[in-house]
């Protein structure tokens, strides 16, 4: 239609909201259809934090409109996180709080892009940021990893996509969609490129800060290399590790120039978050942080068991990830084979809609995520479930011609 945008036509649907979404129908349709597409974990959100978001609305404090940008409060308990847990000095005035981490990184291109800037992201990469940048008129550059590198980026891979155009790097470690989480020294040799390339900001993105599994030790680029300070963008929330997907708040910590642009673009679009999600976000931070290591227990017994019973399918290979509650196993050893409809699988998008047709799972194609042929499975999900659906990934894979 000529009524609508051109930028719209530069941009995809999201996959991963696409296939929970088809899920969701055939469920409603009556069939027996277990749904790994979506990341969010099945736990609910804790108890203190419910309580603090039911004080908020019965004491008044969430009737009214906030700050654009968040509350004093929580900025003050966004700041002290990440002075206690990421060794990070950052003034009220250098927190941005938004309707989820989504908004924050929005806000934060739609403030800097002009048009033909470039952002490097590395690849398999998260459905969101390509699509973001190609909607504030950028260029996005992506960069394949593989699985031999733990599907992560190697110093001379960024070193040598850096051009004048560059203007940011997106930097996401745990990884959705592989898990892949980087080392100290991993990190280091990334932000050692930077440190050569004054012209390049790097935008990371920790949502899975807490979400890593055998003794993994997790840092933030800006921690590493204090060089890099002045032009990072530290982002987080409180989605995963709080199990509080449905609240939408995420925040960042920044330059304050930055900061400022982005509260000026939030107030022209959505103001400020939910003010009963801020206080409850309040309570998160600053409250018992144990059901952490208790969930993480249970997530990494989640991941050992769907590691291995994907291994044994045929036709499948699936790494280890180090943190997220995902995995990103190859489907390669599937292509050119029949499906049980008669249909020949000649792409990972053919796997994961034969796979949901002939056995009612459904995951998402690894092409959405920049590199196939893969599929994302998120196991924040019931134990029993993943193993009938691991059960079902085995049956479809040997029924294979």
């Amino acid at each position: 239609m000529a009524f609508l945008a051109d930028s719209l036509k530069r941009i995809k649907p999201s996959a991963t909201i696409a296939v929970t979404d088809k899920a969701r129908a055939l469920k409603a349709a009556g069939r027996n259809v277990i749904g790994l597409g979506a990341g969010e974990p099945d736990f609910d959100t804790p108890a203190n934090i419910k309580l603090a978001a039911i004080h908020a609305i019965e004491s008044g404090k969430a009737s009214k409109y906030t700050n654009v940008d968040g509350i004093p409060e929580l900025k003050a308990a966004i700041a002290a996180k990440f002075k206690r847990e990421n060794g990070l000095d950052y003034k009220p005035s250098q927190i941005s709080v938004s309707t989820g981490g989504k908004q924050v990184l929005y806000n934060a291109l739609v403030a800097t892009m002009n048009p033909g800037d470039e952002v490097i992201i590395p690849a398999p990469y998260w459905v969101s940021y390509p699509e973001m940048v190609l909607l504030t008129g950028g260029e996005p550059v992506a960069i394949e990893t593989t699985m031999e590198s733990g599907f992560k980026l190697r110093a001379e891979q960024l070193d040598r996509a850096i051009t004048p155009k560059t203007k940011w790097l997106i930097f996401n470690s745990p990884s959705n969609p592989t898990g892949a989480a980087y080392t100290r020294d991993e990190l280091k040799a990334i932000t050692d490129v930077l440190m050569k390339h004054p012209h390049v900001w790097m935008m990371t993105d920790d949502m899975y800060e807490h979400l890593v599994y055998d003794e993994f030790k997790f840092f933030t680029p800006a921690q590493i290399e204090p060089g890099l300070y002045e032009r990072t963008l530290t982002v987080n929330g409180v989605s995963k590790a709080y199990c509080m997907t449905g609240w939408r708040i995420g925040y960042a910590g920044g330059p304050e120039h930055l900061i400022k642009a982005m509260a000026m673009i939030q107030s022209q679009s959505t103001s400020n978050p939910s003010a009963v999600s801020q206080w409850a976000s309040v309570e998160a931070l600053e409250g018992p942080q144990d059901f952490i290591a208790a969930h993480n227990k249970i997530f990494k017994e989640r991941r050992d068991l769907v590691v291995s019973m994907l291994n044994q399918a045929n036709g499948l290979k699936c790494p280890t990830p180090e943190g997220a509650f995902y995995v990103y196993p190859s489907c390669a050893g599937t292509i050119g084979k029949t499906a049980p409809s008669g249909k020949t699988i000649e792409t990972d998008q053919d796997f994961v809609t034969e796979l949901l047709e002939a056995e009612g799972v459904a995951v998402v194609q690894g092409t959405a995520f920049g590199l196939g042929p893969a599929f994302r499975i998120s196991y924040a999900t019931r134990t029993e479930d993943l193993e009938e659906a691991c059960r079902r990934i085995q049956r479809f894979c040997g029924n294979l011609k």
